[in-house]
């Protein structure tokens, strides 16, 4: 019998108030139920919100080396748990094992990582051009977060937020994807082990439409940080500047990775293999374009469909599974309609294309790994998030021409460039207009200690993870104080000579 799912309210387990349930299912396998989740009404998020405010006052005057050490349980018990939460990861969200590992890895580190900012938040002690003046700058908790996240990580990008923000002297909502409940449920457990106080850390359980706008817009929300879609966050940021409410968003991408005439061909095809078909292509840094120099396009080609040709489909808990199951029906159904858009607009269908249905994956939402060539920059394939195991391959006569193709969309998250030519590769990184350059390696791979976000539509407001310009900046404000203990009035520039 599948697992009741509830929300966590002012440190308490708790079923949402007369709104149903919904059920979390394997997208491997359509008839295992993960688990049954409370579906939270608008009194459910009003007391997760009046229970994150009353819980305010009393975290943020802790000291922050003492909330720093919660994070650093949470991470050891994080690593106790790895390989459990690890399977969840895979039975409910659908990515291989080794990927789902990761997942929960991710959460592990930015715990550490985020748990050592405890004893840092560093601002600035800068000499006042008075006497008997000193200045610095400070950082303070900006208040109650709504945190809303989506499925396709989800046990790290949960933790990504409420790491940071906690260690700010925040109080959260946490509003999860409704497709991975279940790992959003363990992950809050797993905190409230850690020794986390009553209010701190609240879970409310349902749709983003239903749930995730009345949170975000709530009076008793001061800031928000979304992950998800362009399309709602955008929407998102034009609700939370109509109220001149703080959001940071980090949405979409449409990655490319170049490859030049004198790339290691064999390390590039591994590279898009690994950015293009990893977590079935649902990663917002995917690499869904491949840009290839004309005068390698015809091996690479033939190497890259032989390699994505032997990529093996199924359950992702299996040893042998390469690549597994899409989330969802509607997502699945999107990636298919987008796979016709792409044929009805000229693109040649060399790969893939379909539904995989042998064996136990007929019982998922499994596409195979598929792959287009021929497509002209303009294209909807080329220009919009799929989402989904579908790869683009587009020529390019030179550096400069590949650089303004992946340029050419309104996103700009992740980019990449196969080369061994150290002046190409520098340009590469000085042209690319991306948060995120790889030289030599797939668009796949961020690390925590350093911002993670994009330019142009890909996000708002600061971005996610550590390092200058990252998550702290997201979840704190800045306060300037000057102390004068000169004994007299001083006015700045006035008294200057």
């Amino acid at each position: 019998m599948a697992e009741i799912i509830k929300n966590f309210i002012n440190g308490k387990w708790v079923t949402g108030q007369d709104n149903g349930t919904f059920k979390s299912i394997n997208p491997a396998r359509k008839d295992d139920v993960v688990g049954v989740v409370t579906r939270s009404s608008r009194r459910d998020i009003d007391r997760a919100v009046d229970a994150a405010r009353g819980a305010y006052k009393q975290w943020s005057l802790l000291p922050a080396p003492h909330r720093g050490e919660i994070l650093y349980r949470a991470a050891e018990l994080l690593s106790k748990e790895k390989k459990s939460l690890g399977q969840l990861v895979t039975r409910e969200m659908g990515k291989v094992l080794p990927e789902g590992l990761g997942d929960v890895q991710e959460a592990v580190d930015m715990a550490y990582y985020m748990g050592g900012e405890g004893r840092r938040l560093s601002g600035e002690t800068v000499p006042s051009e008075l006497p008997g003046k000193d200045a610095k700058s400070i950082r303070v908790p900006i208040g109650v977060f709504a945190l809303i996240t989506p499925w396709n990580f989800p046990i790290a990008i949960p933790a990504w937020k409420i790491c940071p923000a906690l260690v700010a002297g925040n109080t959260v909502v946490l509003k999860p994807s409704r497709d991975t409940a279940v790992c959003a449920t363990r992950l809050v457990e797993i905190f409230e082990a850690a020794g986390v106080p009553r209010g701190v850390l609240n879970l409310v359980h349902g749709s983003g439409q239903d749930v995730g706008e009345y949170l975000a817009t709530h009076p008793g929300i001061d800031a928000v940080s979304f992950t998800g879609s362009c399309d709602t966050g955008e929407h998102l940021e034009g609700l939370c500047g109509g109220i001149h409410r703080h959001i940071s968003a980090e949405m979409g991408g449409k990655n490319a990775i170049i490859i030049l005439e004198d790339a290691r061909l064999e390390l590039a095809v591994e590279g898009a293999i690994w950015g293009g078909f990893g977590t079935t292509g649902q990663r917002c840094t995917a690499a869904s374009r491949l840009v290839v120099h004309e005068a390698v396009y015809p091996e690479f080609v033939t190497m890259f469909k032989g390699a994505a040709s032997r990529l093996r489909l199924g359950n992702g808990l299996k040893k042998t599974t390469d690549v597994g199951p899409v989330i969802n029906e509607s997502q699945f159904k999107k990636i298919l309609d987008y796979i016709e858009a792409g044929k009805k607009g000229g693109a040649k269908l060399i790969l893939g294309g379909k539904p995989f249905t042998e064996g136990e994956c007929a019982k998922g939402f499994f596409i195979e790994p598929t792959l287009f060539i021929d497509v002209d920059p303009e294209m909807r394939i080329a220009q919009e998030e799929i989402f989904g195991p579908v790869v683009c391959i587009i020529k390019a006569k030179d550096l400069d021409e590949a650089i303004k193709i992946v340029n050419g969309t309104r996103y700009g998250l992740s980019s990449a460039i196969y080369t061994q030519e150290v002046n190409k590769s520098a340009i590469a990184e000085r042209d690319l207009d991306t948060g995120i350059v790889y030289i030599n390696a797939s668009t796949i791979g961020a690390e925590i200690q350093l911002p993670f976000g994009g330019t142009k539509h890909t996000g708002m407001g600061p971005r996610e993870a550590g390092g200058r310009g990252g998550a702290l900046d997201a979840y704190t404000k800045w306060k300037v104080i000057y102390r004068d203990f000169s004994g007299r009035l001083q006015k700045a520039q006035i008294d200057r000579d």
